[in-house]
C-alpha cells in the first residue's frame, strides 16, 4: 500500500509543475525534488531519534498520521493546469481569460510511444535508475568491507543526499539555461566519473569525493525528468507519459540491486558490478546524446 501511494508522487507533483511554468521549468521541478533529497538527509535521524524514544509501533503511527494530513491538505491546494484558473503558464507570454481555459499542447501517449525520442529517454532512465539505486544499497556494504566504521559508512549516504540537493537545483536552472538535454549529458558525464572512480576508491575520503560527484549527477537526473519530456512531448498527457517512463526506470531500481548482491555472492568483489555500471552509464550517454527533437 506504501508502494502504491509514494509512486504516484512525483508523476502528480512533477507533472503539475511543469504545466505551470513554461520560463523557469527546470528551476521549479528543482525546487520540488529538493524536497526528496531533504527528506533522505533529515529522515532517517528524525526517524531513529523517535523509534529509540518511543519504539517503532508509535513511531510510525505517528509518521502515518502526519503523512495523511498532509497530503490530503496539500492536495486541496493543487490545480492541475493555470487554465483551470483562466491563467495561462508562467513564462508564455500570453494572457487566458476566464472563459477561455486554452487548451494544453503536446502529443498524446499513443502517439508519444511510437517515437525513438520516447524509448531513448525510457532507456536512459532505466539505466539511471539501475545505477542509482544499486548504488545507494550497496556502498555502505561496500565501504565496510574495506574496512571504514559503519558510522562513517553512513556519511557516504549522508554526503549522497547533501550533493543531490545542490544538484536537484543547479541542474534544474541548468536545464533552463543551456537546454535539458545538455544538462542531461553533464549529469551522466558526472554518472560515468563516480562510477570509474569508485572502482578505485579504497578509502574514505576518496568515496566521499565520490558520493559529492554521484550525490550531484542523483540530484540533477530526478530534476530533469519532467522538462526534458515536456520539451519532446508538450503537457498534454504530461502525467500518464511521465508515470510511465517512471514505471521503467523503476524496473531498472528494481533489477540492480538484486543483481548486485548476485554478483558479488558468486564473485566475492563490486568490482564486476561497478565495471558493469560504469558501461550502463556510457550507453545511458549515448543514448541522451542521439536525442533529436519530436518532428
Amino acid at each position: 500500500m506504501a508502494a502504491i501511494g509514494i509512486s504516484g508522487t512525483d508523476v502528480v507533483l512533477l507533472s503539475t509543475a511543469t504545466r505551470w511554468f513554461i520560463k523557469y521549468r527546470g528551476m521549479m521541478t528543482g525546487i520540488v525534488k529538493v524536497g526528496t533529497g531533504v527528506g533522505m538527509l533529515i529522515m532517517p535521524l528524525l526517524i531513529t531519534y523517535l523509534i529509540s524514544t518511543y519504539g517503532w509501533r508509535t513511531t510510525f503511527v505517528v509518521l502515518g498520521i502526519v503523512c495523511l494530513v498532509a497530503y490530503i491538505s496539500g492536495s486541496q491546494l493543487l490545480v492541475r493546469d493555470p487554465g483551470k484558473k483562466g491563467l495561462a503558464a508562467y513564462g508564455s507570454g500570453e494572457k487566458i481569460l476566464p472563459d477561455n481555459k486554452g487548451v494544453e499542447e503536446g502529443m498524446r501517449l499513443r502517439a508519444a510511444v511510437r517515437t525513438v525520442p520516447f524509448w531513448l529517454i525510457s532507456s536512459g532512465y532505466f539505466i539511471i535508475l539501475f545505477c542509482v539505486v544499486t548504488i545507494l544499497m550497496h556502498v555502505v556494504p561496500h565501504a565496510i568491507d574495506l574496512g571504514i566504521s559503519p558510522s562513517n559508512a553512513a556519511n557516504i549516504l549522508a554526503t549522497v543526499g547533501a550533493m543531490s540537493i545542490a544538484g536537484r537545483f543547479i541542474m534544474g536552472g541548468a536545464g533552463d539555461r543551456i537546454g535539458n538535454r545538455s544538462a542531461l549529458l553533464i549529469c551522466f558525464a558526472c554518472l560515468i566519473t563516480g562510477t570509474v572512480w569508485l572502482q578505485f576508491a579504497d578509502n574514505l575520503w576518496m568515496l566521499l569525493l565520490f558520493a559529492v560527484v554521484h550525490g550531484f549527477a542523483h540530484g540533477g537526473f530526478f530534476a530533469l525528468i519532467a522538462p526534458i519530456l515536456a520539451d519532446y512531448f508538450g503537457t498534454r498527457d504530461q502525467g500518464v507519459i511521465l508515470g510511465i517512463v517512471i514505471f521503467i526506470s523503476n524496473v531498472g531500481s528494481a533489477i540492480g540491486p538484486v543483481l548486485a548482491g548476485y554478483i558479488f555472492d558468486v564473485t566475492g568483489s563490486y568490482q564486476v558490478m561497478f565495471m558493469a555500471l560504469t558501461g550502463l552509464s556510457m550507453a545511458g550517454l549515448c543514448a541522451a546524446y542521439v536525442l533529436k527533437p519530436v518532428k
